[in-house]
């Protein structure tokens, strides 16, 4: 590794060229750096060394965080979903705003808070703070592509690293519904009400139900068969030939209720859950229908008190105050979990019900569903001991 010799400039620095190898083109590259005195230089240099030594490519470090970030949008095609490449492509491009003519070399940590800093004060997509969700996939989005650069040998460190997010006031996180909210969902007849069915009692994904047929269900088996899923792409849901995983593609065996609540279902069309015109599911009809499902349940349901006014109708054109949790299909899911937990079902039945591709992902469902009900449990324990005292008390 052979270094020019050092020289003098007018400005009174002192340059030194080391010599860094071949570009793509096949031209040889140095790098030059400069000090004051012949030490600071050397210290340059040696560090230049140090970083070739273990493998570091220099030349390629030099490139800009947008040509890296391009690079490695291309890989992550077709490695995952439409959605989330769109997805990506959108974070990858607020981190553009702020890193995309910086060399790599040259970002640090305090950059990328800057950028999370921003944009928990304003999301630019919508003009409001951001969402913990937001700022967690733009600082993953920001860890992948660094890993991808070390993975590279262009830099050594990822400075998007032990970056902590500011607190954010969040709504309402999912749960399981509980016994009262459950019996809304068997009470209240809405079209809704087979997509929500099904997913508090054998937990299907919204993108597994969309596509679901009644050939996938065997009513005297008691069992559904989960072999595709259903993708969003520009707002529609895409049926593909296989499950999200290989893990999701499984038989699931539904409860009796489930059974028998689909066997007096009519069955109107090959797909088990449609629009109103009997066709698959677009991101907007799901949500439609979901809102006046909520409506309904809410109308229904609700616990007005004495301050609010029902109105007679849901039709009735000021509208009926919510007072019911706006949850979602997503709830249904945890709420099958629970229901699975409260039964006593073991922890690999469990995951293969769930269609979990990481045992330790039920594990850990399982684990804080342990710790809520042990709790409660010892507060029963604390009640009954209570009342032994206040027995006692009254008999002295």
């Amino acid at each position: 590794m052979a270094k020019k010799k050092n020289a003098t400039r007018k400005d009174g620095l002192i340059s030194s060229s080391i010599y860094l190898g071949r570009d793509e083109e096949g031209k040889r590259k140095y790098k030059v750096v400069y000090g004051h005195t012949q030490p600071e230089v050397d210290r340059k240099a040696r560090e230049i060394k140090n970083a070739l030594a273990k493998g570091i490519n220099i030349i390629a470090a030099e490139q800009t965080f947008s040509t890296l970030a391009d690079k490695w949008l291309k890989q992550k095609h077709g490695k995952v979903s439409n959605n989330w490449y769109i997805s990506y492509k959108s974070y990858m491009n607020a981190l553009n705003e702020h890193l995309g003519d910086k060399m790599i070399k040259e970002i640090r940590k305090s950059d990328i808070e800057v950028i999370i800093n921003n944009h928990f004060k304003v999301n630019p997509n919508t003009g409001k703070p951001a969402s913990k969700k937001h700022l967690v996939n733009l600082l993953s989005t920001a860890k992948q592509i660094f890993n991808y650069a070390i993975n590279d040998r262009i830099i050594e460190f990822n400075p998007a690293q032990n970056i902590k997010l500011p607190k954010i006031n969040e709504p309402i996180k999912r749960r399981a519904l509980s016994d009262e909210e459950q019996q809304w969902i068997l009470t209240t007849n809405h079209r809704a009400k087979r997509a929500a069915m099904i997913m508090m009692y054998a937990r299907l994904r919204r993108g597994e139900l969309v596509v679901l047929t009644w050939s996938d269900i065997n009513l005297d088996e008691g069992t559904i068969s989960v072999n595709k899923s259903g993708e969003l792409e520009n707002g529609k849901f895409i049926i593909k030939n296989t499950a999200k995983t290989k893990a999701s593609i499984r038989i699931i065996d539904i409860p009796r209720r489930l059974v028998d609540y689909l066997r007096f279902e009519k069955r109107d069309s090959i797909l088990v859950c449609t629009n109103t015109h009997g066709l698959p599911h677009t991101e907007t009809s799901w949500r439609r229908m979901w809102d006046s499902y909520l409506n309904d349940i809410n109308f229904q349901h609700g616990d007005f008190g004495p301050f609010l006014n029902k109105p007679k109708s849901k039709f009735d054109p000021r509208g009926t105050p919510f007072v019911i949790p706006r949850f979602t299909a997503h709830w249904l899911r945890h709420t099958f979990c629970t229901l699975m937990y409260l039964a006593g079902c073991d922890i690999l039945t469990a995951r293969n019900q769930m269609g979990h591709t990481d045992i330790n992902t039920t594990l850990g469902i399982y684990s804080h569903l342990d710790a809520v009900y042990k709790r409660k449990s010892m507060s029963k324990l604390d009640a009954f001991l209570d009342s032994t005292d206040k027995t006692q008390d009254s008999a002295i």
